[in-house]
């Protein structure tokens, strides 16, 4: 596929020479005269390669490589001066050139540059396509589970993450919104560039708007340099926004705009800003409720709820907590240097029966604090905290619903089949020996359970 070659110089006659030799050797081309143009030109029509001439008013090719380079740092950018100055190449490769060439121009060393620049994109690509191949087989890693509800989302997730859709998560505290919003940018085609977070709840009302738009000097007591906001820094990446149930309905009109038209002033100024930037929100609120008693935007709703991801709390999936309990063993063992070799009988049953209003994060906590606490090879209540250990084994067996006979039976056999598998470190062959059932009554019984 033939590379698409933006190229800018205020010498329309050198411009148009340019322009006709490359596209003669096959290459597609956009033209601009100055370094404003090209910035829009980069923006809308995100070329594979740029060319820029160094001497042009305003913003002069030096500036147009430092934004270009911040914004799009896997396209290979080019340098052409009139003057020879090493001084002047070093630079220019230090913010980011791939190349430099001297006028007057030798149209066969530019275009035997522009062939290598090209070849580069092609690596890049071949690259960026090896990192989608591993991110759609590991960019869970750090979510563990394999429940029916979470395998789920796993699956929505690759569909939606390479799109610009705003995504909404929500779920209690603790249930891992942050880790979800890490993948979706993983996944994302804006994933070179660092997610940026903000957590709204911190901030009050006026520190928010100038943490999320950033404030020219003077824009308040206090303020007594430019800050660049939450939204400049996520240009052409991802800002997560957690806790968005929690700003105010002042906010809420300020962000509706940024969201729909991509643009804003800092605090302070009159200067409009254009970005181009993907969101992704969380909440642990009823926003449908919010919306009715008045404190939460309908219309901002909908901009954020476009994909909706509701996390299940962990007492919802009992089935991953072997799976959690075997990830925070042998993370904690490697954090504080210990040898514990797994969790005593009695202290899964509770593990597992607890109700955790935490969720994930009370449950690392718990687990930090027994490996810490452990003087032995294995992890027993008395490691744990009291409140999760003093829980009734019954509610284990608790049902759900009508509170059946095989309710209570199917519960029952679902918690035994976690907990060997747990103790024998997920090997079902070994669990169906162990459980002293035959192997394919056994994967029966795991897939009737949910189990994978």
């Amino acid at each position: 596929m033939s590379k698409r070659i933006l190229i800018v110089d205020d010498d329309r006659g050198i411009l148009s020479t340019m322009s006709e030799f490359l596209q003669r050797e096959g290459y597609q081309i956009l033209q601009a005269t100055n370094g404003r143009e090209a910035l829009h030109q980069l923006r809308e029509e995100r070329p594979d390669i740029l060319l820029s001439d160094v001497s042009m008013p305003e913003i002069d090719g030096m500036e147009l490589l430092e934004q270009a380079h911040t914004k799009y740092p896997s396209m290979p950018i080019m340098l052409i001066t009139g003057f020879g100055s090493i001084s002047l190449a070093v630079e220019a490769m230090k913010k980011g050139a791939q190349d430099f060439v001297i006028k007057p121009l030798r149209f066969d060393e530019l275009l035997a540059k522009v062939r290598t620049m090209s070849e580069l994109c092609d690596l890049k690509r071949e690259n960026a396509s090896l990192r989608k191949e591993l991110n759609s087989q590991y960019s869970f890693e750090n979510i563990i589970g394999q429940s029916p509800k979470l395998i789920k989302i796993f699956e929505m997730l690759k569909q939606v993450s390479p799109t610009d859709t705003s995504i909404l998560i929500r779920g209690e505290a603790g249930t891992g919104k942050e880790l979800i919003a890490k993948a979706i940018h993983s996944l994302s085609n804006r994933s070179e560039r660092h997610m940026v977070k903000v957590n709204c709840a911190v901030f009050a009302d006026n520190l928010l708007e100038a943490e999320l738009f950033g404030n020219v000097k003077g824009a308040y007591t206090g303020a007594i340099r430019d800050n660049k906001g939450r939204f400049e820094l996520a240009d052409n990446s991802t800002l997560f926004l957690d806790e968005i149930g929690d700003i105010t309905p002042n906010m809420q009109v300020k962000l509706l705009r940024v969201l729909a038209e991509q643009e804003f002033e800092k605090v302070g100024s009159g200067q409009t800003m254009k970005v181009d930037v993907r969101i992704v929100a969380a909440t642990n609120r009823n926003l449908e409720e919010a919306i009715k008693d008045g404190s939460f935007r309908e219309d901002l709703f909908y901009r954020l709820n476009v994909i909706p991801i509701d996390l299940p709390p962990l007492r919802e999936r009992r089935e991953d907590i072997p799976l959690l309990v075997s990830h925070f063993l042998d993370f904690y063992n490697d954090k504080f240097k210990k040898e514990i070799t797994g969790v005593s009988d009695r202290a899964m049953d509770h593990l597992i029966a607890y109700q955790w209003p935490g969720n994930i994060r009370e449950l690392r906590h718990a687990f930090e604090r027994a490996v810490i606490l452990c003087s032995g090879t294995e992890l027993d209540m008395e490691n744990f905290p009291p409140e999760v250990m003093q829980n009734q084994i019954t509610t284990r067996i608790q049902v759900n619903g009508s509170g059946s006979l095989k309710d209570m039976v199917d519960s029952y056999e679902k918690q035994l089949i976690l907990k060997a598998l747990a103790e024998n470190n997920n090997n079902k062959l070994r669990t169906a020996k162990v459980l002293q059932v035959h192997r394919s009554t056994f994967m029966s019984k795991l897939k009737a359970h949910g189990i994978q």
